[in-house]
């Protein structure tokens, strides 16, 4: 596996990416839309794609894999602390690849499109109404 860990902040229409060595040497910072990512993540060599945990993050991280990558997953509240000015996305983008890099750090296991599909359902079952249920 390569030596490089990118990070990548998700966001509606534009993804930051941060790209840096095992040992913090930034490599690159960019910034690119959806289909720009999936083509710059197909050309990269392997390397370990790190992003905070969402419910789209599981889904990019389906994709990424497909590519070859590994894939972690991070809670965001243990990226948060690691944000070292102003909150937005290139500073989160590193906060990221900084927080996986710590030895202690917690990852959360990408979800299949089927756990995502239960989880959907079980969150919204005890919404409906008994009028909705029949």
């Amino acid at each position: 596996m390569n030596d490089t860990m990118i990070g990548v902040d998700l966001a509606k229409s534009v993804f930051v990416l941060h790209g840096a060595s095992m040992l913090g040497e930034v490599k690159f910072r960019k910034k690119l839309s959806w289909s720009q990512f999936l083509k710059f993540i197909a050309d990269q060599a392997p390397a370990v794609v790190v992003m905070e945990a969402c419910g789209s993050a599981h889904y990019w991280a389906r994709q990424v894999v497909e590519f070859g990558h590994a894939v972690k997953l991070i809670a965001p509240q243990y990226v948060r602390p690691f944000v070292k000015r102003q909150k937005n996305d290139a500073a989160d983008a590193e906060a990221i690849v900084i927080a996986a890099q710590r030895p202690e750090m917690r990852f959360v296991e990408p979800r299949s499109e089927w756990q995502q599909a239960r989880a959907v359902l079980f969150r919204g079952h005890g919404d409906l109404s008994p009028v909705a249920r029949l």
